[in-house]
């Protein structure tokens, strides 16, 4: 699925789906409880009680307010993609994270003190040198929960966490003053991976509900702040119900790109990168005032797994919009890779003008131009 279209994993259908035919109470017996409906069986449904969505108890919760909001929508977006590994979206319904609170989760992700032994990053040793100075690892945390219908009830089946990892830990020396950079290297930021996992699934045995359930337990490299992509999880482990400690990891081989590419930079795959400049070319001939066509492009494996284009021009009537669209059809089909998930955003100052998509083993791209009425 497109980068741009999996924010909307749980989009419903016309009308919500009953977990049998109509308003049916949860596992409590007290709330009413529905599904949103599926829009394909690529996505999970999603949990509607009392007709209201249910949002996660740690809604937004991260040691800081992330300056690259790629890292974000990347970790929440191949943390899903991980969880179908594991719970499929036939059988399964996705739950935002019930059982990790807005206090638990911001007292795991800060430093461990005496105030708050709780603390799954280390306790800071006085230094600000970046490299003597103990580094804050770990940045995020995400619950996603998995049910299954039980009669005319859910019950909890299965739980994935995402544990985010920094690459770079930003820090200042004096409160409003400059900031400094510490460099974590991928050994030692592994190493201290595996600790804080460790940590955190034996906490998680400890509440009753979550006991006896599988929990996936998946870990993700931030980008650095001026990246122009999210990092990517390199790992993840599949706990089985009563387990407290790790015992393997499937190691995740995850790399996201910019085109073009840096001059000096290797690209991940030379037709690729061929493709995607002569795709460029092509479309900078067509139309004037163009300030840029770049794209975001994922390889799992070595292979692209999909590719997001944007493109940054400024429009004077409907007209151009309608023909740049068109013509970008009739040139991405031809010149961008084949066989892999791409989506183009055409966007000026005044928003996006008009998005093209074609799924994974698709030959056309669909086009829709957004109107004004």
């Amino acid at each position: 699925m497109s980068m741009l279209l999996m924010a909307m994993v749980l989009t419903a259908c016309g009308s919500t789906d009953n977990l049998s035919g109509g308003s049916s109470s949860n596992t409590s017996g007290s709330k009413s409880t529905q599904l949103t409906g599926q829009a394909n069986n690529k996505d999970y449904q999603g949990v509607i009680t009392d007709g209201q969505y249910r949002t996660s108890k740690s809604r937004g919760v991260s040691l800081s307010q992330e300056s690259n909001q790629f890292n974000i929508k990347g970790f929440e977006n191949q943390l899903l993609d991980i969880s179908k590994k594991e719970f499929s979206t036939k059988k399964y319904i996705f739950q935002e994270g019930q059982y990790l609170s807005t206090k638990t989760v911001t007292n795991w992700l800060g430093r461990k003190t005496k105030s708050n032994p709780d603390g799954l990053n280390p306790t800071a040793n006085k230094s600000t040198d970046p490299n003597k100075r103990n580094p804050i690892y770990l940045s995020q945390i995400d619950e996603q929960d998995y049910m299954t219908q039980d009669g005319k009830s859910l019950k909890l089946s299965g739980v994935t966490i995402g544990l985010a990892m920094n690459s770079i830990d930003y820090y200042q020396k004096n409160k409003f003053g400059a900031t400094y950079e510490t460099e974590i290297s991928n050994a030692q930021m592994k190493q201290e991976g595996k600790k804080i996992a460790d940590q955190v699934l034996a906490r998680l045995r400890k509440k009753s509900a979550l006991k006896d359930v599988p929990i996936v337990i998946a870990m993700y490299r931030q980008a650095s702040d001026d990246s122009l992509v999210g990092g990517n999880f390199y790992a993840y482990s599949v706990n089985d119900g009563g387990t407290t400690k790790v015992s393997s990891w499937e190691p995740l081989n995850i790399k996201s790109y910019v085109f073009p590419i840096k001059t000096g930079k290797k690209a991940p795959n030379e037709n690729d990168e061929n493709s995607f400049e002569n795709f460029k070319s092509q479309t900078q001939k067509f139309f004037p005032n163009l300030s840029g066509v770049t794209a975001q492009a994922k390889y799992v494996d070595g292979s692209l797994s999909g590719m997001n284009v944007t493109i940054n021009t400024q429009f004077y009537s409907q007209t151009e919009i309608i023909s740049f669209t068109q013509y970008l059809q009739t040139t991405a089909q031809r010149y961008l890779p084949a066989n892999a998930p791409i989506d183009i955003t055409v966007q000026s100052t005044e928003g996006i003008q008009s998005f093209l998509s074609r799924g994974a083993n698709e030959k056309k791209f669909s086009t829709h131009v957004f109107n004004s009425y």
